[in-house]
């Protein structure tokens, strides 16, 4: 399950990526990405740049000004895409023609207003083979984010994730720190008709752990820090923006796969 093109990543080798003082190079870079590809989504072209300073009439030998592009070209992050036939985080055929990643956190409101909200309308392309969606859970509300992040990892070995899924964001809503103990989340696991025992196993296994924390990281290098953030076919945006942007953007990308 783990992605190819990674070396093994373990829950204290990620510790010590989030408590390095200096911030690798490859790291900013891809902030930096992430920030243009964002603002490239949001700008509107028809709207005159923000002006600073004084107001008059420029002085004889003030420098002139400097004309900006009217938007800039978003980065293509489709190399973040697993498209892993053997991922059970993931939703949809591995070769479909648009991949959605959604980098999220089971204590994150507006991840569990997304997932209530414009999920379900997603999944409508999954259905059709148009669209794979692939959850990477970034966990940085701590402990019990992480926690839940291997309880769905358990639950999807047991063909659940949907479920458990679902009933982590019920309603829209996330759960309380007591909700997200190991007990609660076996609880829930039994509830849906999980073998308990199987469940608490793989919650442990070092198979988990491993595929938990490589995920993680995968958001952290990719700045991903505020969620929920997504890569829509290549492109990224952030927030639980309304659901019509999630589809125009799947529409728009599917579009040029047929190009």
């Amino acid at each position: 399950m783990a992605r190819a093109d990674r070396s093994e990543t373990t829950p204290s080798a990620l510790g010590g990526v989030l408590r390095r003082w200096a911030v690798p190079l490859g790291i900013v870079v891809a902030v930096s990405a992430l920030i243009i590809g964002v603002f490239w989504m949001q700008q509107d072209p028809s709207e005159p740049p923000a002006q600073g300073g004084a107001t008059g009439t420029p002085s004889a030998d003030a420098p002139a000004a400097v004309e900006h592009p009217e938007s800039v070209a978003a980065p293509d992050l489709s190399s973040e895409e697993g498209r892993d036939p053997d991922d059970l985080l993931a939703e949809g055929p591995a070769d479909a023609p648009v991949v959605l990643v959604v980098f999220s956190d089971y204590q994150c409101p507006y991840c569990a207003k997304w997932s209530d909200e414009t999920l379900p309308e997603l999944r409508e392309y999954v259905e059709r083979g148009e669209l794979r969606i692939e959850y990477r859970d970034v966990n940085i509300y701590g402990e019990d984010s992480e926690r839940a992040a291997r309880a769905s990892l358990a639950a999807a070995m047991q063909g659940k994730h949907a479920e458990y899924h679902a009933r982590l964001f019920e309603d829209g809503e996330i759960r309380s720190s007591g909700e997200l103990d190991r007990e609660s989340l076996v609880a829930l696991a039994e509830e849906l008709g999980l073998d308990a025992e199987q469940f608490e196993a793989d919650m442990d296994s070092e198979e988990v752990e491993t595929t938990i924390a490589e995920n993680a990281q995968q958001g952290i290098e990719l700045g991903a820090m505020s969620t929920p953030a997504f890569i829509i076919g290549g492109t990224p945006t952030v927030g639980a923006q309304p659901t019509e942007v999630f589809t125009q953007m799947v529409d728009e990308a599917l579009a040029e796969s047929e190009g």
